[in-house]
């Protein structure tokens, strides 16, 4: 029952919110029921090994042999947990954003948090679907409605990119479908597809987990879509649903398509790093923040793409722990930029400069969470991408480790080169007719950006905790996926 509660409670919540009208009203009720999921989430991820009490089934389309199957193994409730914890921070963050008709916005986004929640506890292939549909309709309609000038024109470009993913993903599921007659996740694991039959099944997944999360070359609506975005959206989409292709990744094509994912690996690995190295390089040359911390997302996120098709013990649980790490730090990111942008009226980076002056407290927020997105010893990412560097160098299942490895870490490189400038550029320096007049951070600013920073530090220090609910899903994922056995017997 508790992972049934991780969704009923935003679903309903979300629901309720839309018939509140008072904007402080609405504000208030959103906030209760994310801190009331979080509260669940944090139940769900210390009793991860309970299955018990955290799998729920019930018949759902009979007909069809699909059941509402839901499970908080050890990545899903590390995803569940990293949700509800990123929605009070948004929420509180954004809570002097003004925005019309804001109990239909705060009702959507609780609504998003929700299907999110579905996706990450699914474990029934058209359960899958559905929610994965469920968690980006409301998206539509928050940036269509409430974003900026460009927004129109911008969703319909993001419509059109994960709708044609959903649709591509919808038939392969029905073609495993009609191979097994059953949505259960075991039913695909246990699917027998022939070489072949995988060969092009797999990019019908791969395309659809690979624009959400993205990669090179299906990344082109992120940057419009992050810039374009209220900040609040803005923040799930970068910090929880580019996870969503991450866990499609490591839950749906591995253990479904073990011989395609081998053979294709490669493939997606030299993608990924030219997604790296492109989305580096183009971070280098911008002016406006958003897009700056945008093109830094596709760097991390190609990098946990590589890892996870390296397909070792070190790289899936490096990836896994990443996938916590990156929300953490890149919502940490965005709630800086929300502040910048609030506080002195641009996002432009020629347009600021000696912030640290006026807002010293902010300012050490910002390197804090600037030096953990960069990978810096005793920070969270630089556990993961430990992690994540060493599954890629010591991989069996491919013969480019040491390129990939050299070419991501030049991306790691170029990524500390952009930070630390947007951070020289932003807040050291004199200050300008813009930022003379500026003031600190107030104190529920100050109150979630140490939660954050508290985040990045103790996982960094002590990510034993973390990595050991990780364990069991990864030595899951890598015996359903392990086709060496297999190549090794056909070349007897």
């Amino acid at each position: 029952m508790i992972s049934l509660l991780l969704i009923l409670l935003p679903l309903l919540s979300g629901i309720i919110t839309f018939f509140i009208k008072k904007e402080a009203g609405a504000r208030a009720w959103s906030l209760l029921a994310a801190i009331a999921t979080f509260v669940v989430a944090i139940v769900a991820f210390t009793c991860y090994n309970n299955t018990a009490s955290l799998s729920f089934s019930a018949p759902w389309m009979g007909i069809l042999n699909s059941s509402f199957a839901i499970k908080a193994d050890g990545m899903g409730a590390m995803l569940c947990m990293l949700t509800a914890l990123s929605f009070p921070l948004i929420f509180i963050s954004t809570w002097t954003t003004s925005y019309k008709k804001a109990h239909n916005f705060l009702g959507l986004m609780l609504l998003t948090q929700a299907g999110l929640m579905g996706v990450f506890l699914a474990m029934d292939a058209l359960l899958f679907y559905f929610f994965w549909e469920l968690a980006l309709i409301p998206v539509y309609f928050i940036c269509s409605q409430w974003g900026n000038e460009k927004r129109i024109k911008v969703t319909f470009k993001f419509f059109i990119y994960t709708f044609i993913g959903s649709l591509l993903m919808l038939i392969g599921i029905l073609y495993i479908y009609s191979q097994t007659n059953s949505f259960a996740i075991d039913a695909f694991y246990n699917a027998s597809l022939s070489s072949q039959q995988q060969m092009w099944v797999f990019w019908l997944f791969f395309v659809a987990f690979a624009i959400k999360m993205p990669i090179f070359p299906l990344h082109t609506w992120q940057p419009d879509a992050y810039e374009q975005s209220p900040t609040a959206a803005t923040m799930v989409l970068s910090g929880i649903m580019v996870k969503m292709g991450v866990l499609g990744l490591l839950r749906w094509l591995l253990p479904v398509l073990p011989i395609a994912s081998y053979s294709w690996g490669d493939t997606v690995s030299t993608m990924a790093v030219i997604g790296i190295i492109y989305a580096s390089l183009i971070a280098f040359q911008q002016n406006d923040m958003k897009r700056l911390v945008a093109y830094s997302s596709i760097a991390h996120i190609g990098l946990m793409c590589v890892a996870v098709f390296s397909e070792t013990q070190s790289s899936i649980q490096g990836t896994l722990f990443q996938m916590f790490a990156h929300g953490i730090n890149i919502l940490g990111m965005w709630i800086i930029v929300e502040i910048i942008e609030r506080k002195f009226g641009t996002r432009k980076m020629n347009e600021l400069g000696g912030i640290a002056k006026k807002a010293p407290a902010l300012t050490i927020f910002f390197f804090v969470i600037a030096f953990a997105n960069i990978a810096l010893p005793l920070t969270n990412a630089f556990v993961g991408e430990f992690l994540m560097f060493n599954g890629i160098l010591g991989s069996p299942v491919t013969q480019y480790g040491v390129a990939f490895m050299v070419a991501a870490g030049t991306g790691v490189i170029l990524g500390a080169v952009y930070t630390l400038k947007m951070g020289r550029q932003v807040f050291l320096g004199k200050t300008n007719s813009r930022t003379e007049q500026g003031t600190d951070i107030v104190f529920h600013e100050k109150a979630i950006l140490c939660v954050i920073v508290a985040t990045i530090i103790i996982t960094g220090v002590y990510p034993q905790h973390l990595l050991h609910s990780l364990e069991d899903i990864t030595n899951s994922i890598l015996h359903k996926s392990d086709v060496l056995p297999l190549l090794k017997t056909m070349k007897q």
